[in-house]
C-alpha cells in the first residue's frame, strides 16, 4: 500500500495555545496555531520580538508543553508526554542550535559535540564527533575549549552538536544573533549547507527577512497567531519583458 500525504508531515500542530499565568492575570502567548511541516522543508518563522516565535519553537520541540491543542513531532503525540517522555522523544530526533551556543565551557569541542551521542549510549561517540565537526570546519580545532574558540567557532561546534545524532528536525533560534554580520552570514551559509547535507528539517526563527527569504517556506507570526505562510519560490515573480520604460 502506498503511503499516505500525511507519512510526511514531520510537524503537525493543531489549535495549539500557550498562556501563562492565570486570569485575570492571564497571558496569552500562542493563540490558535494550525501548522504543518514536511519532512526534509526549510521554513523560516519571522517575526517581531515578542510575537511568539520562540514559544512556538519551545512547543514543537517539547521543551514546553501546551497549554491547548495538539502537538505530533516525528510521529509522536507531545501534548500526551510526560517531561521525562519528552526529553527521551527529543534524544536522536530533534537539534535545536541557539543564539547562546550553549557550549559546556570545561569540555573541549570534540567533547561537546560527543555529548549527545555518550548519552544515547552510542559506542562510536567520538568518531563521530570529530566528523561532523570536520563537516563544519573545526576538525582541527578538536581539542580546543570554547574560552579559546571565536564566536563563530562556537556557533559551529553547536550546529556540530546539533547534527551529530542525525536528527529530522532542526530548529536554529536566531542563530546569528551574538555574531557580527559577516560571520553570521557564513554561520547561514553553513547551516543551509549542512540542512542540505543531512536532510534534516531545518526551521529557523528569525525576525530578518532577508534571512527568512532564503528558505522555502516563510510563516509570520504576529501575536501569538499566524498570519502569513508562503512559499517564496512559488510567487510569481514581475518581469521586465513588457513592461513600460
Amino acid at each position: 500500500m502506498s503511503p499516505s500525504p500525511a507519512d510526511s508531515d514531520l510537524i503537525v500542530a493543531r489549535n495549539v495555545s500557550l498562556s501563562l499565568g492565570r486570569p485575570p492575570a492571564r497571558v496569552d502567548i500562542l493563540r490558535g496555531i494550525d501548522l504543518t511541516v514536511t519532512a526534509g522543508d526549510s521554513v523560516a518563522l519571522l517575526g517581531p520580538s515578542g510575537s511568539g516565535k520562540s514559544s512556538l519553537m519551545a512547543v514543537l520541540s517539547g521543551l514546553e508543553r501546551p497549554s491547548g491543542g495538539a502537538v505530533r513531532v516525528t510521529g509522536l503525540d507531545f501534548a500526551a508526554l510526560d517531561e521525562d517522555a519528552l526529553a527521551v522523544a527529543r534524544r536522536g530526533r530533534i537539534g535545536i542550535v541557539l543564539q547562546a551556543f550553549h557550549l559546556l565551557p570545561t569540555m573541549t569541542a570534540l567533547e561537546n559535540v560527543a555529548v549527545p551521542l555518550e548519552l544515547a549510549g552510542a559506542p562510536d561517540a567520538f568518531v563521530r564527533a570529530a566528523a561532523e565537526l570536520s563537516a563544519v570546519g573545526l576538525g582541527h580545532r578538536g581539542d580546543h575549549y570554547p574560552a579559546q574558540l571565536s564566536g563563530g567557532e562556537q556557533q559551529r561546534v553547536a550546529i556540530a552538536r546539533a547534527l551529530v545524532t542525525g536528527p529530522a528536525l532542526l530548529f536554529a533560534d536566531e542563530p546569528t544573533g551574538n555574531l557580527d554580520t559577516a560571520t553570521g552570514a557564513a554561520i547561514m551559509d553553513l547551516l543551509f549547507a549542512r540542512h542540505a547535507a543531512s536532510g534534516a528539517t531545518l526551521f529557523v526563527i528569525t525576525h530578518d527577512p532577508a534571512l527568512a527569504a532564503r528558505c522555502a517556506r516563510v510563516i509570520e507570526l504576529a501575536d501569538g497567531r499566524i498570519v502569513a505562510d508562503r512559499r517564496p519560490s512559488e510567487m510569481a515573480p514581475e518581469t521586465a519583458s513588457g513592461t513600460a520604460a
